[in-house]
């Protein structure tokens, strides 16, 4: 007998789980399809550190969000308002002018009221001290953006939007690959053809289709195709499962190409990480305190600015710099002075590519570092540090290199205080930017504009807000903001198409 759904979400991470959340406030059943197990469950949000990129006027109104509150703590907490206009200037910054504007404008308007549907539906945040505040002056001072965070980072994400959907009565199914879509005789989507292992392929109908199963960073030959030569030795920073086809079933079925099919979020990865995520590490695997460094290839040779900006709004494309070096490597090198100011989670987990000496030669030797190369970058850039400006690493403090390229334009401290540390690092593919067309509620578009009946779509599958980079967060909030957008915009088609299905 074939089952029958309201609405079908395929996909169980961030976006898949907000849109199912949206839709059973619309009807009754509701069904997650998710192609991996249950010991691969959350997508790529599993391997987030689980940061919203949301709004707020000041420190008092995120205040009812949070989980746990230390007194003392907030006492000392200087958070300056982040309000849409600034969202909004950070999104067409980063991604060159290129965001969608009617996509980009609903999700910095409709960011701070998801994030408290969210905490509605039972998702538990926190101020992320340890990541986005410095300690300047007695102070814990935030910047770039960036402030809340969901309890327990990715983990804890997923665990709490799964808590919800049981709590609600949505069903979700692990093991269950979307290979198909289907449509009825009116061209509009009733429902997905499942197949999972070792069993016979199942015809699942619904009112409505959602998808929100990622993008095609995890399949090697498609990276290759789109983002260019060499993509296909990057490692994977989460999930495995995301291979492209749901994504691609949809534009065989009509769907509209729309964004930066030929970029991508990569980041600093370390170097010895396995090929997909790490289950247990997550998100420490990153190396993002390269602002308070430098950065040199293996021929020690500086090739960015570390400090162009907050790591919030450059670290989604350093990977791919990193990427054009030679092997794909490059390290992070800090001293005595700044290796306190690292993120401790980061850059002492286990296993984790770290060398430490009390000369830059040793060091180079150590991490397999051109000596000769090494010396004299060093040498040069510390000669190049501007002396009369004052370090600041919370905020965007001028502290600069004159006469050297690529310079350094905030953050700049001369490496000269023994020990000595070095990072080895390579690029870490998050998600692909190109994927599908879709109106303000989450409706797919096909090649002539117009909605697909019956099919909407959310998170990293859909194209058009990120070109180039992102800010830090975006991923998750968008996935939220356009998930709950079409997860209810689907409900309620299918509540329409039962009632008109009865009345005929």
């Amino acid at each position: 007998m074939t089952e029958y759904y309201d609405v079908i979400v395929v996909g169980g991470g961030n976006a898949g789980l907000s849109a199912a959340h949206a839709a059973r406030e619309q009807v009754d059943k509701v069904l997650v399809l998710e192609k991996a197990g249950s010991d691969w469950a959350g997508g790529n949000s599993y391997f987030t550190a689980g940061a919203f990129r949301t709004t707020f006027s000041s420190l008092e109104e995120l205040l009812p969000l949070l989980d746990e509150r230390d007194e003392a703590f907030l006492q000392r907490t200087a958070l300056p308002p982040y309000t849409p206009e600034q969202f909004l200037q950070d999104m067409q910054r980063t991604t060159k002018g290129r965001c969608d504007p009617e996509l980009t404008a609903i999700l910095v308007q409709e960011a701070a009221e998801t994030i408290r549907w969210l905490h509605q539906k039972g998702l538990r945040f926190r101020l992320m001290y340890d990541r986005q505040s410095f300690q300047v002056d007695g102070e814990f001072r935030f910047w770039g953006g960036l402030a809340l965070g969901t309890v327990n980072g990715g983990k804890g994400l997923i665990e709490q939007h799964l808590q919800a959907a049981a709590a609600s009565g949505i069903e979700v199914r692990f093991n269950s690959p979307v290979v198909d879509l289907e449509c009825d005789m009116t061209g509009a989507v009733c429902g997905v053809i499942c197949s999972p292992p070792g069993r016979e392929r199942q015809r699942i109908r619904a009112g409505a289709v959602v998808l929100a199963a990622g993008g095609f960073e995890a399949n090697p030959q498609l990276r290759t195709c789109y983002l260019g030569p060499g993509w296909d030795l990057a490692r994977v920073r989460g999930t495995p499962y995301n291979t492209g086809e749901v994504l691609f079933a949809a534009l065989a079925l009509g769907a509209q190409s729309y964004g930066h099919w030929s970029g991508c979020h990569s980041v600093a990865w370390d170097v010895a990480a396995p090929p997909h995520g790490d289950r247990f590490l997550t998100n420490l695997l990153t190396k993002q305190s390269y602002p308070l460094g430098i950065v040199v290839n293996s021929q020690g040779k500086r090739f960015l600015d570390e400090g162009a900006d907050f790591r919030n709004y450059t670290y989604a494309r350093y990977g791919a710099e990193i990427m054009k070096q030679p092997d794909g490597i490059a390290f992070q090198l800090f001293d005595a002075k700044t290796e306190p100011l690292l993120r401790k989670d980061e850059y002492t987990a286990p296993g984790v590519s770290r060398f430490e000496a009390l000369t830059i030669r040793e060091l180079a030797q150590k991490a397999g570092i051109d000596a000769d190369g090494l010396e004299e970058t060093v040498t040069t850039f510390n000669a190049a540090v501007m002396r009369d400006v004052k370090f600041n690493p919370a905020i965007k403090d001028g502290k600069g290199t004159v006469g050297i390229t690529p310079r350094k334009s905030n953050w700049a401290q001369p490496l000269d205080t023994p020990p000595y540390y070095a990072f080895a690092v390579t690029c870490g593919i998050t998600f692909t930017f190109g994927g599908l067309r879709i109106d303000p509620n989450g409706r797919v578009l096909d090649r002539l504009n117009l909605p697909m009946p019956g099919l909407y779509a959310a998170g990293e599958l859909v194209g058009g807000l990120f070109y180039h980079n992102y800010p830090g967060g975006a991923g998750l909030m968008a996935g939220s903001v356009f998930g709950r957008r079409a997860g209810r915009a689907a409900g309620q088609w299918s509540r329409e198409r039962r009632a008109l299905d009865r009345a005929s």
